[in-house]
């Protein structure tokens, strides 16, 4: 079954986007570019080091970013180098990285809830931002087309 843009439209996929993916950042403490970057490289599945340095063609330049993703966990080896025979390492987006991006998928799909609870990272309400936050995903939940599909 191939998907059409109405497809896509109907069954509002990137309505609360931008919700889900601050929520996602404020949550697991990484950065926007980082996280789409992310998403990039999950629909990769396996990809070298020139495949990630050519994903970030369309980000904001960072020096760190290998190295950040690398050292917190979320892209992992999937085969070393070995100078010989294998000449580059492959990688792949670590399962910490999946389950995430397979959350955001769910939340915006509407089979799950954003967490509104004591622990979350908006509920105490620092600053107006937070505040915004809290009414944009109580107005999130309340919504009644997102369950209907």
């Amino acid at each position: 079954m191939r998907l059409d843009s109405s497809d896509l439209r109907e069954i509002g996929l990137f309505k609360y986007y931008r919700l889900v993916r601050k929520w996602a950042c404020k949550t697991y403490n990484i950065l926007d570019a980082d996280l789409e970057l992310l998403i990039y490289l999950d629909c990769m599945g396996r990809f070298t080091r020139n495949d990630f340095i050519n994903g970030t063609y369309t980000y904001s330049w960072d020096k760190a970013r290998w190295e950040r993703l690398r050292s917190n966990g979320w892209i992992d080896v999937w085969r070393h180098r070995n100078r010989t025979t294998i000449k580059y390492s492959v990688f792949k987006p670590s399962y910490r990285c999946k389950q995430l991006i397979n959350r955001m998928y769910r939340v915006m799909l509407g089979q799950e809830d954003l967490p509104f609870s004591e622990r979350s990272v908006f509920y105490n309400n620092q600053s107006y931002t937070d505040k915004v936050y809290n009414k944009a995903i109580d107005d999130m939940t309340k919504d009644k087309d997102r369950w209907k599909r």
